[in-house]
């Protein structure tokens, strides 16, 4: 055997878990000389005749048993055909193996021509990639296989062992005990540092998993006996080089952990590996895990009197604080400036995603520069243009106290350039700079401020001039710097800049793409002059806007292939008439070329235009979401049931509501045509069903096991029963990722979707270090909130953290404010509080700089507690408003009472705080103590306010809303009580009635109809506005009871079919009843139970008729009731 093969054994032990592994390989592996005659005489030999059948696939494969190819002569298996081991393993795979199969395997296996043999695999491994085998009989095969894998010539070049191990055995690689079968060949040091080297240049083509599993393989061969030292001795040559993690990991360091490396040899000897040139160039071309990184940075710099100024630039991003607390003032400037010119300045965000603002830098970066600039007393001009982008780390107490007006002014271009202020160091800058005297007397004056301009509130933007700002916008760099902004600083821009042209049009043309979306609606409607359609196209607008201007687009431009996705996603039904019938079909193809999200009425709308003349028969032209509109039936033209349902798994399901009639008949009519007959899934029919496996109830979850794992991780929701379900799977362990003891933070990474289903059963099997790796390196990629964080990092905790003790014995510094995982260091909650207390007057006021990051992270309710009595304790007369933006999962914990004490001044402020989406109980309270105050409801508070807590507001706050200002928000008040869509009815028709241009003005007056009465919409329905069914319903009761027949028809125009889907059903079962059945007939879409001829149906009102309504027609109604009756009476009679 070659030695470098011999270690590949060993290598590839993917996942080997010892003992299991162990006897595995002892049962069903051999590498001992076959001896042919002894094993093949008690075998019943099969005729040449009879073999040649099977082998060419005249009969089947299963007729002869595995003994009988294997002691078959050797030139008959040169007419086996390339796909004949995927036929013998069926065969096989339902069989027990017994003792002597893995004798057999390697009898069968040396007969194969090589070249045949490459062949046959590459065949098979197309055919069963990623698909689970057998374990016994993939022990059994490999044992063969290896065997003749040895014999091959030029075995040990990185090409020839790519092609076996990676291209021809990839099948056995997806389990990964096959391998255990080759643990007790002793391979050599040396052997396994050539055969890393050979598999280190397969590294790239690696998928990610298989990348893991051989690492995992790596390191059982390194971690095998008890040595602290794994193939390293400075006594023994060819064993005492310190380019360790070269020889023995290559590129495969990528998936190591720093308890990894700790377990390879002790600090000191990790140390003198750190430090190695080649090693050193190697770390510099990877992306190492990020507790890695720092670990190895460590290493480096741990040695006493290490010069920092000899840290290579690839190092510096991942210093710990530790690591500088004893440089000079001259040496910490010197690194600061190296780190903000050398680290990745990119947008990421720290704590929880998507719940605080983007920063520049990771928290440990920002910490060491920060660290670094604490050591400087004083910033001169010189020293801040220096820093350049580690001029992030300015801390706010520097910046007030440590920088002077005039400095901070002349290094003014240089600090503009700085990408990831936060809101508080921005804010200082600027005040500093507005109280020096810096006038903002034209736009190159504001657009001097570039990434500073968040530092600006509402009320100095109001006080520019808007040619200022319009002059300002026009300049790139600047534009640009408006991204970040806060919601209600970019929404006094955009008012102001309005302000300041003569036209929307102009409006769509300055605007900046990152303002473009706060438009109001109501500034996009275009009357004689338009802008052009490569002004509308080069726009991010969101589809309640892209609706204004799209009926005005459609009829402009003549190609729909030049409209860009943005303007595309407004089409609405009230738009339909200015498409021509012919062209539908050609816009929803542009509409699916171009990737267009649509809405479940929009889509509903335009599959109805598509299909006026009959179905197209080339549906996959089409956007795939309109097949949840459809049925297989209707797809037959196009394609079979099983490609309907493929491309229906691919569509955007969340269109339909979760639990709709619509959803569960799309899965009732997969599994019928997928002919599942019980309720287990195989894989290629999880593959074809895609977005539906979402759907798949308990059973179905719980029979077909892990197959369902990885595509119900990526599912948004799961009901009761399938939580339970996936638990079930989960905690069987009978799935590829073993036992939640066995889990590593890779696997947690593979199953973040399901996490929040995990009870605390399953977290508490889960190795706590898993647990740790994963918060570490991969929770701020996962889709958990919070609060599922936070139940995770509860699991992790020592039982020593559990203890009473409230004594503080872990100090909080800025450093650890800076720690993700802060929580996990003071348990329990006592602790936290007692450490709150403790704390010094610098990280308490680095504490309330930083509060909403340190508020992301997963605190437990009792630790969030904690923080708020310490907030309480600092500010017993109420929270300054400069807190207020930044309490996030604090609000729930706070009362009305409280709330009442805040000196909520400003519409900014009310923003920021009602962002964080308190409870509605505490939103009322604020929205209650800012009017109280004496501020009004302008366009900034009530954007804030929105449709969320809009029904909040009661008749005093609703009746003091402007028309003006309600122009310029969006709000959709259809669940508010009828009281306050009556108002805000009458209040939006007067505020966009000047703009009574359709079907813009149906757009904007949509959201507020519920609130209409019957005059206006009687009116509406002349103007072709084809409103869909979901409104229709919503209308107010006595108005929609007082349409006719012919202005429901006007009402709804393409829509009208869809009435007889609700004729059951109120309020149109109601409305049906006083219409009379010859008129409803006409309309001919199946409505029925309408009055009769000659009869009259009496139909009681179960609802109030509002004190606004008209009462002329119900008295009407009244008076003539006796005669109605009387006349009744008298034909009954005399017929």
């Amino acid at each position: 055997m070659p030695p470098l093969l011999s270690g590949l054994g060993f290598l590839l032990l993917l996942g080997w878990q010892g003992t299991a592994g162990a006897s595995a390989g002892t049962y069903l592996c051999s590498s001992s000389t076959v001896n042919e005659s002894a094993l093949c005489a008690s075998v019943e030999s099969a005729s040449q005749e009879k073999f040649l059948e099977a082998a060419r696939g005249q009969s089947s494969p299963c007729s002869l048993s595995f003994a009988q190819y294997a002691c078959a002569q050797r030139t008959w298996l040169q007419d086996l055909q390339d796909d004949f081991l995927i036929s013998l393993y069926s065969c096989l795979a339902s069989k027990p193996a017994t003792a002597v199969d893995p004798e057999y395997s390697v009898l069968f296996f040396s007969k194969y021509g090589a070249e045949k043999l490459l062949a046959s695999l590459t065949t098979f491994s197309q055919r069963f990639s990623h698909v689970p085998l057998s374990l016994e009989w993939s022990l059994i095969f490999i044992n063969g296989l290896w065997e003749k894998m040895l014999q091959v010539p030029d075995i040990e070049s990185p090409p020839v062992l790519s092609q076996w191990v990676h291209g021809g055995l990839q099948p056995f690689l997806e389990e990964p005990k096959v391998f255990g079968c080759l643990h007790g060949k002793n391979v050599s040091c040396e052997t396994f540092q050539l055969l890393v080297a050979a598999l280190d240049g397969l590294y790239p083509e690696l998928p990610e998993e298989e990348q893991r599993n051989l690492y995992s393989g790596i390191k059982y061969y390194l971690t095998q006996n008890e040595s602290n030292q794994k193939c390293y001795s400075e006594a023994i040559p060819g064993l005492n080089s310190t380019a360790w993690f070269k020889n023995y990991l290559g590129s495969f360091m990528e998936d190591a952990t720093a308890e990894d490396l700790q377990l390879f040899a002790d600090e000191p000897t990790l140390q003198k590996f750190a430090r190695d040139p080649v090693n050193m160039e190697m770390i510099s071309n990877l992306t190492l895990l990020q507790e890695t990184a720092q670990y190895y940075t460590f290493l480096l710099t741990s040695a006493p009197a290490f010069p920092l100024s000899s840290l290579p630039d690839r190092f510096l991003c991942s210093l710990s604080p530790s690591a500088v607390t004893n440089l000079s003032r001259d040496d910490a400037l010197s690194l600061a400036q190296r780190i903000g010119k050398s680290c990745p300045w990119i947008p990421v965000r720290r704590g929880i995603p998507g719940e605080r603002a983007p920063s520049s830098l990771p928290a440990q970066e920002l910490q060491v520069t920060s660290s670094l600039l604490r050591k400087v007393e004083d910033f001169s001009p010189e020293i801040l243009r220096a820093l350049g982008q580690a001029a992030v780390g300015l801390s706010v107490s520097s910046i007030q106290n440590s920088t002077s007006e005039q400095d901070l002014e002349a290094a003014l271009p240089a600090l503009g350039k700085v990408r990831g202020w936060s809101a508080e160091q921005s804010s200082a800058i600027v005040d500093k700079l507005l109280r020096s005297g810096y006038q903002l007397w034209d736009g190159q004056s504001l657009a001097q401020l570039g990434s500073l301009v968040g530092g600006l509130n509402s009320s100095t933007v109001w006080s520019l001039s808007p040619e200022v700002l319009l002059e300002a916008i026009k300049v790139p760099e600047f534009a640009q710097q408006m991204e970040p902004l806060p919601p209600a600083l970019k929404r006094t821009f955009v008012e102001k800049i309005s302000s300041s042209v003569a036209h929307p049009a102009d409006l769509v043309k300055y605007i900046p793409d990152a303002l473009a979306s706060y438009i109001p609606k109501s500034l996009l409607v275009f009357e004689e002059e338009k802008p052009s359609v490569q002004d509308l196209n080069s726009k991010p607008w969101t589809p309640e806007q892209a609706a204004m201007f799209f009926s005005d687009v459609v009829k402009a431009e003549p190609d729909f292939s030049r409209l860009s996705q943005s303007v595309l996603q407004g089409f609405t039904c009230a738009a339909a008439k200015d498409v021509e019938a012919g062209r539908f079909q050609e816009l929803a193809k542009v509409m699916r070329s171009k990737n267009v999200r649509l809405g479940e009425d929009q889509l509903s709308c335009l599959l109805r235009m598509v299909t006026l003349h009959g179905i197209p028969e080339d549906l996959d032209s089409y956007p795939k979401d309109l097949l949840l509109f459809l049925s297989p039936s209707d797809y037959a033209a196009t394609g079979s049931c099983s490609q309907y349902f493929n491309n229906v798994g691919e569509a955007n399901l969340d269109v339909l509501p979760r639990e709709s009639p619509q959803r569960k008949q799309l899965l009732l009519e997969a599994l019928a045509c997928l002919k599942i007959p019980g309720t287990q899934i195989n894989e290629e029919d999880a593959e074809i069903l895609g977005h539906l496996v979402c759907d798949l109830g308990g059973e179905y979850i719980r029979n077909s096991g892990e197959i369902l794992l990885k595509d119900l991780s990526q599912c948004e929701s799961f009901l009761p029963d399938q939580e339970e379900a996936i638990r079930d799977v989960i905690s069987s362990g009978n799935t590829t990722f073993g036992p939640p003891a066995a889990w590593s933070a890779f696997t947690l990474r593979d199953l973040s979707g399901l996490i929040p289903v995990f009870d605390h059963n399953i977290l508490q099997e889960i190795p706590k270090n898993s647990l740790t790796l994963w918060l570490k390196n991969f929770a701020r990629d996962s889709p958990l909130s919070r609060e599922e964080l936070a139940n995770v990092v509860g699991e992790l905790l020592p039982t020593r953290h559990r203890r009473a003790d409230a004594g503080c014995d872990m100090e909080i510094t800025e450093e650890m404010l800076n720690t993700d995982l802060m929580p996990t260091y003071y348990i329990p909650a006592e602790k936290l509080r007692t450490c709150l207390r403790n704390m010094s007057l610098e990280n308490q006021v680095f504490l309330e700089n930083h509060l909403s990051q340190v508020l992301s992270y997963p605190f437990s309710v009792e630790q969030l507690q904690a923080l708020k009595d310490y907030l309480d304790e600092r500010y017993p007369d109420g929270y300054p408003e400069s807190l207020l933006s930044e309490l996030g999962p604090l609000t729930s914990l706070i009362t009305p009472e409280e709330i009442s004490t805040w000196k909520m001044s400003s519409a900014d402020a009310l923003a920021a705080f009602l962002k964080t989406q308190p409870p509605d109980l505490q939103a009322s309270a604020v929205i209650k103590s800012y009017v109280e105050l004496g501020n009004a409801l302008n366009a900034t508070a009530l954007d804030a306010i929105g449709t969320r807590y809009v029904c909040l507001l009661n008749t005093t706050k609703l009746q003091a809303i402007e028309p003006s200002t309600l122009k310029l928000v969006s709000l959709n008040p259809s669940a508010c009580s009828q009281q306050t869509k009556d108002l805000l009815y009458e209040k939006a028709k007067e505020a966009f009635y000047p703009q009574h241009v359709f079907p813009a003005y149906y757009e904007l007056i949509l959201p507020y109809l519920g609130g209409a009465p019957g005059e206006d919409l009687k009116a509406l329905s002349q103007a072709n506005v084809n409103m869909n069914m979901s409104t229709f319903v919503s209308l107010r009761r006595d108005a929609l009871m007082s349409l006719t027949l012919r202005e429901v028809q006007g009402l709804l125009g393409i829509n009208l079919p869809d009435l007889a889907k609700w004729q059951y059903r109120s309020p149109v079962r109601e409305w049906i009843q006083v219409q009379q059945q010859s008129q409803l007939d006409q309309l001919h879409i199946g409505l029925t139970g309408g009055t009769q001829e000659g009869y009259i149906n009496l139909v009681t009102p179960k609802f109030p008729a509002p004190s606004s309504a008209p009462l002329g027609a119900m008295a009407m109604a009244l008076h003539l009731l006796p005669a109605l009756l009387l006349t009744f009476l008298m034909m009954s009679i005399l017929s």
